[in-house]
């Protein structure tokens, strides 16, 4: 490959250019990739770290590991026909066309999971002299389907988060979004829960808690703030306790 040093002409010298002005603050637009994408990243970085430290002699700690790596497989195979189904099909309604380059990635992911699901089962029944390189095969593959996500991700919330903006309000991207959450499961809504609340910001917690205490009845409401507590930090916990208006003590909680 050659560098651009090789192929462009070097320009000359000149002054530095002046900083542009900052720009105006233009207000936030709904964004329906962030959140479950801080999810998605979060636990594909944890299973990667841990297929990356699995002691493939220790049986239990290696069926834990893969158990895991299984469930983020399903995860991600799940969130991709989420996308096709709502996210894509409403871009594709006012821009026929315009999901083309994420959707394509779509396929090559199906087709990544089906490895990955296959490198891991020859593992789990590999003899223990066998198991280290397969392990380490199974480390760097998926380090590139991270690596290729991260990139696919910052794609769909950047070029196809604008295009919806471009074809959609936020009132109709709010009702897009809420088609999509109805269709899940109630047990679906508490596994993203546990991946996405300690992925973002405390105001973004803020802002998802008190949303759902409107519209969540008590004991379902409750019910996830106990699901989520044990994988906040004190201070992430304290802060979306007194942004929401509950106690630190789920159980105790008193509805304002």
């Amino acid at each position: 490959m050659t560098t651009a040093s090789n192929t462009l002409p070097r320009p000359a010298a000149q002054a530095t250019p002046r900083a542009p002005a900052p720009a105006a603050a233009t207000p936030e637009r709904t964004n329906l990739y962030m959140p479950i994408h801080k999810a998605l990243r979060s636990l594909m970085m944890d299973t990667l770290g841990r297929v990356g430290r699995v002691d493939v002699f220790d049986a239990d700690e290696l069926q834990a590991t893969l158990g895991q790596l299984d469930t983020l497989l399903t995860f991600c195979a799940e969130h991709i026909q989420h996308e096709n189904d709502f996210v894509h099909t409403a871009i594709e309604a006012r821009l026929p066309a315009g999901s083309a380059r994420t959707s394509g990635d779509h396929l090559e992911h199906f087709e990544a999971i089906d490895a990955l699901r296959c490198e891991a089962a020859a593992l789990a029944a590999a003899p223990a002299e066998q198991r280290m390189p397969l392990a380490l095969r199974l480390y760097r593959h998926l380090a590139l389907f991270v690596a290729e996500n991260f990139q696919h991700m910052h794609v769909e919330e950047t070029v196809n988060a604008a295009t919806l903006w471009a074809h959609y309000s936020d009132a109709e991207l709010h009702e897009i979004h809420g088609r999509l959450l109805a269709s899940l499961p109630p047990q679906a809504h508490l596994f993203v829960a546990r991946w996405m609340v300690p992925a973002i910001s405390p105001t973004e917690r803020a802002g998802m808690f008190g949303q759902m205490k409107l519209s969540t009845p008590p004991e379902a409401f409750l019910g996830v703030l106990e699901h989520v507590r044990p994988h906040l930090d004190t201070p992430g916990w304290t802060k979306l306790t007194r942004a929401i208006g509950v106690p630190q003590v789920p159980g105790l909680v008193n509805m304002r």
